[in-house]
């Protein structure tokens, strides 16, 4: 699938660039939602964020849970049919106004994970690493698989009007078969 996409580093809860790559994926991908709708007759539903998070050491998000080391690229999905031509026209009138804080930064990319384990986390954010850890240091080679790409998100819930506790998120990891 293809993505806009925004790369970063550190703690999401105290990152202005994770702030500044929200505030510049949503006026794009509205700006398409509509361009689409007018210019090829074809509506749809801005999907959800989503978010890709790794670390030298994957620890840190079932352990200490060290935010600080954490890389991530947020994402929103973008439909096959729109052209890259519509993409760039777009980016580009985005931009000539006032432009969000992370433009610049601002790509498109495809995704293509494969075989994943995934659950649907209910809860806080912080609440996610036991949950992390069973699926990694248990279900995955319990059933002989090993994990092969970056962790993923896809957050159904805005989490900055949602409380913690009400949070919806897939917790997703791209695997591959061992053999044993």
């Amino acid at each position: 699938m293809r993505y806009l996409m925004i790369d970063g580093k550190g703690d999401p809860n105290d990152s202005p660039n994770f702030t500044a790559a929200i505030e510049t994926l949503y006026p794009v991908a509205y700006k398409l939602k509509f361009a689409s709708s007018r210019g090829l007759a074809r509506d749809y539903v801005v999907p959800p964020l989503e978010g890709q998070w790794w670390a030298e050491d994957m620890t840190v998000f079932t352990g200490a849970r060290d935010k600080t080391q954490w890389n991530w690229t947020l994402m929103v999905m973008v439909p096959e049919w729109l052209p890259d031509d519509m993409i760039a026209a777009v980016i580009e009138t985005v931009g000539a106004k006032k432009p969000p804080p992370r433009l610049d930064d601002l790509r498109t990319a495809t995704l293509d994970e494969g075989l994943c384990v995934q659950t649907l986390h209910l809860g806080s954010f912080d609440d996610e690493a036991p949950v992390l850890a069973r699926m990694h240091d248990e279900f995955i080679p319990d059933h002989d698989l090993r994990m092969t790409g970056r962790h993923h998100e896809i957050y159904f819930s805005d989490f900055r009007k949602t409380p913690p506790e009400k949070l919806r998120t897939i917790l997703r990891q791209p695997v591959e078969r061992t053999q044993r």
